[in-house]
């Protein structure tokens, strides 16, 4: 492994290429090689040095052989690299560019910050870090220091053609020190069992049908998800003998063991394999005879498109499954990925001589009933996972015995490089996911390199646009990736963005300005962080943390400009989806807006929060390229602030509104009551987007997004903040369907107030976004309330806003104790659903002995035309009540 440094004088490029002083390549591993002090200096024709060392570099070993297998690769890389060096021309070459000083031929070279020379070898470039040039297939760069990604030393001395280039993070297994984490969490029809240790992570599944379940769309089902490569295999079941819905999948327990997997990896199977196979094991028991009939391999979305789509399978995905007899009566399943290096696999054992061998039958597999051995592996590069005491600050540590499923659940979404959204079906990197999960979870996150906050404004970091600064919405990575490239008849398996949401550029500068200019920890780490280089493949490698967080804000101001110019305050310059896309912010589903094209959120709270943060960075001496942003945002976010919050609100007479809510109620058909003699003055609402479906100017439907007002701004329109902050907790005190309210949770959406059939057809208790309960949104609710109402205590400030008045509101006892009534309420609503607040999205049926009652999404049956959905048992911002307590003294 080898990483490349050219210097000149203070490291950069001062003159021309001939004028190279010397090249210097320098072994990186983890025993951090440095260079000997008996190198040896060969001087070249072309006045370039190569330092060459006849002796092993300190702490390369003992053994001879080691550093001889290295010393024919050095050799290799010095000629290629000498010829580099002394292939650029002098100045009067019309195909030279110029770097600084020097001039180069962009064929042979990247230039970096205008004046540092890295070579490009096999049409590949390499990538500036601090000092030094790196492939970034062989190295990453954090804080401009070179680790590699392999710390296996190559057995021969290949040439330089043969060398392997390991994928990032890839790695030899440890032996842990450590027991292997689990967790086992039921959610009928699904049981979830978790097992991490310190090399790989995985999550096993198994659906079994309930007496009452919906047979067309629960089956037996048998699922294996890894975190790494967003990987998984899945395998549907059927009885062979009995009807549909007979046939139970169950885990069992080794004997003597507490639960049910097992997990392990390989060693390398040969000195140019450096990627090893994790494993997941467990005993599966069939109460009946079993059919598989459909296996899935490769990455988590491909199945998502299965179940969520018209169960479309893709041939070159599912004609490489190989099926295999095994000599113990067992069956495999395998295949290759699209990448031609990584495999899965699937396998079953009997686990006893007496129940007969597994049989294939035509591209399926037959079970007796019983126990069966079943093993499933991954080869590809695992994440490094932040235990729950790593992904923890020092002062929350008491949570792991407090909460340990949810210590363990974020732990097993946390990683050194990135969070990850949720368990099963969001196993990657989301941005507005992270971000919204950390402004809730920062006060119990670690913080400093290798911390929790850090990872996940490094994740999306280097994962923005560094053309338009849009923040990436969700990283395609593993075996998704050379898939959707193969649809553009693409070659490749470099990693995708997608950058469609609008919401997530927003959440960017609020998320810095928490940590860098709030945390002790920040304000130190701030130089060091920012000037670290992006290292993955995202079309931005070498860019510094502080050029892309530039980018972002330059993107924010350049769309908030026109609404805050003056006269400018019209529905055309609003912040609209981008054309041609019918999602843009939380609310991503078919009919999450109402098909509207202006979200709510994103107008009058994302927007003018991101410029504050931008006032406020920029004032601490961020973004010195633009110094007018100390004002410029400041008075831009007072705009936004105060003239958009019109655009949305409803005012419904009393009169018209117990008709509208009486007429929904008979259409929606649940037989809940309407309460419509709460009804006693005018509803203030604000709608959730402008020009919906059905030619609807206003998406006439109640909703939870005033939480992101209160929680992300402390505004001073003294007028406009009473009425707000009144109309947000009438909601919530209010019953649904006049209000938000429920048994089983707030409700994110009322269509209640629409007056058009189509707000009840489409809002409903099975849609993703409908009538449901999503935790995290109470979370950010019950945070914003107690912010608001902090204010009226003397001293508060907040670090969103500059000014800190106490407002207006809080001399009104009929509106604070208003808002101080909703924020108990809807903490006495959290408390009394606290097995349900760590999952995605949760549901309801209603009944008329005992009202409203909690069900599973996934276990309703999907509004027409759409695909079930099934929730996550684990999503990370529904972690975020780790963070987000009641105030007692508030009660």
């Amino acid at each position: 492994m080898v990483a490349w440094q050219l210097q000149h004088g203070s490291h950069n490029v001062r003159r021309s290429p001939s004028a190279f002083s010397f090249l210097v390549i320098t072994f990186a591993s983890s025993c951090h090689h440095r260079e000997s002090k008996h190198a040896t200096r060969s001087q070249h024709v072309d006045g370039s040095t190569v330092f060459t060392d006849p002796t092993p570099p300190k702490g390369a070993g003992s053994n001879p052989a080691t550093y001889s297998a290295m010393y024919p690769m050095l050799l290799a890389l010095l000629v290629v690299h000498v010829t580099l060096a002394s292939a650029a021309s002098t100045s009067t070459d019309s195909s030279l560019v110029a770097c600084g000083d020097a001039y180069f031929l962009p064929t042979q070279y990247t230039c970096y910050d205008g004046g540092f020379l890295c070579p490009i070898h096999d049409g590949e470039p390499t990538l500036r870090c601090g000092d030094a040039c790196y492939n970034p297939r062989q190295y990453s760069c954090t804080h401009a220091k070179l680790t590699s990604v392999s710390t296996e030393i190559l057995s021969t001395a290949p040439n330089i053609s043969s060398i392997p280039t390991p994928r990032l993070n890839a790695s030899s297994p440890a032996q842990c020190s450590e027991e292997p984490t689990t967790l086992q969490l039921s959610d009928p029809p699904y049981e979830n069992n978790f097992y991490s240790d310190c090399n790989s992570a995985s999550q096993v599944v198994v659906t079994s049908p309930l007496p009452d379940s919906n047979l067309s769309i629960i089956g037996p089902r048998l699922l294996v998800a890894w975190p790494a490569g967003n990987s998984w295999v899945v395998a549907f079941f059927e009885p062979i003998e009995g009807p549909n819905g007979t046939l139970a999948i169950r885990l069992v327990n080794d004997p003597g063991a507490t639960q049910p997997l097992q997990g392990g990896h390989s060693a390398f199977s040969n000195t140019s394999d450096s990627i090893a196979q994790a494993r997941v094991n467990t005993l599966v028991n069939f109460n009946t005879s079993a059919r598989l009939t459909v296996p899935i391999f490769g990455s988590i979305r491909t199945i998502r498109d299965f179940t969520k789509g018209p169960s479309i399978l893709v041939p070159e995905i599912q004609d490489a499954i190989v099926f295999s007899e095994s000599d113990d009566g067992g069956a495999s399943l395998s295949r290759l990925w699209l990448d031609n290096v990584t495999t899965t696999t699937m396998s079953f054992t009997p686990a006893n001589s007496t129940m007969g061998k597994v049989n294939i039958n035509n591209q399926t597999l037959e079970f007796a009933a019983g126990t069966y051995n079943f093993t499933s592996t991954l080869k590809y590069p695992q994440l490094k996972q932040l235990s729950a005491s790593e992904v923890l600050n020092e002062a929350s540590q008491d949570l792991i015995v407090k909460s340990p499923d949810q210590t363990k659940s974020l732990s097993f979404l946390s990683y050194t490089n990135k969070l990850l959204a949720g368990a099963w079906r969001f196993l990657t990197y989301f941005g507005r996911d992270s971000m919204i999960s950390l402004l809730l979870l920062q006060p119990v996150l670690s913080e400093g390199e290798g911390g929790a906050i850090e990872a996940v404004i490094s994740a999306v970091l280097e994962r923005v646009n560094s053309t338009d600064g849009s923040v990436c919405h969700e990283e395609t990575i593993g075996d998704y990736a050379p898939y959707l490239h193969l649809q553009e008849n693409v070659t490749s398996t470099a990693p995708i963005c997608s950058y469609i949401m609008i919401d997530s550029d927003y959440f960017l500068m609020p998320v810095m300005q928490n940590y860098f200019l709030a945390t002790e920890t920040g304000r130190r780490r701030r130089e060091a962080f920012f000037a670290t280089r992006a290292s993955l493949n995202f079309g931005h490698q070498g860019t510094t943390y502080g050029e892309l967080s530039r980018i972002n804000a330059e993107r924010v101001m350049r769309i908030a400009g026109p609404f805050a110019q003056p006269d400018g305050q019209t529905e055309e310059n609003l912040v609209h989806l981008k054309e041609g896309e019918v999602v843009g912010e939380w609310r991503d589903s078919t009919y999450g807006t109402g098909g509207g094209r202006v979200p709510y959120d994103v107008n009058t709270a994302l927007v003018p929060a991101a410029l504050r943060s931008i006032a406020a960075l920029a004032s601490e001496g961020f973004f010195p390229e633009h110094p007018e942003w100390r004002q410029l945002a400041e008075d831009y976010a007072t705009v936004w602030e105060d003239e958009t919050l019109a655009f949305f609100t409803v005012v419904v007479p009393p009169e018209e509104a117990i008709e509208l809510v009486t007429d929904y109620t008979t259409e929606a058909g649940y037989g809940f009551p309407s309460h419509t003699s709460s009804i006693t003055s005018e509803i203030v609402y604000h709608g959730l987007a402008l020009n919906g479906n059905n030619n609807q100017s206003l998406v006439k439907v109640m909703n939870t997004d005033d939480c992101f007002r209160h929680f992300l701004l402390n505004t001073t329109n003294q007028n406009q903040l009473t009425s707000y902050l009144n109309s947000t907790a009438s909601n919530i005190l209010a019953p649904f369907p006049v209000g938000l309210s429920t048994p089983v949770g707030l409700l994110v959406a009322n269509p209640a107030y629409g007056g058009d059939p189509v707000y009840a057809a489409n809002f409903t208790n099975n849609a993703y976004h409908g009538t449901v309960v999503w935790g995290w949104q109470m979370a950010m609710m019950a945070a914003g309330l107690e912010q608001q109402l902090d204010r009226c205590m003397s001293g508060n400030t907040n670090v969103t806003t500059t000014i800190n008045s106490t407002p207006a509101f809080c001399a009104d006892r009929s509106v604070y104790g208003n808002v101080k009534a909703a924020y108990n309420h809807l903490w006495d609503l959290i408390e009394a659903n606290e097995e349900q607040l760590s999952s995605e999205v949760w549901s309801w049926l209603y009944n008329e002995e005992q009202g409203f009652v909690f069900e599973p999404l996934g276990a309703l049956p999907p509004p027409a035309g759409q695909s079930p959905t099934e929730s996550n048992i684990r999503q990370l911002w529904s972690l975020t009540f780790l963070a987000v307590t009641r105030n007692k003294g508030l009660r």
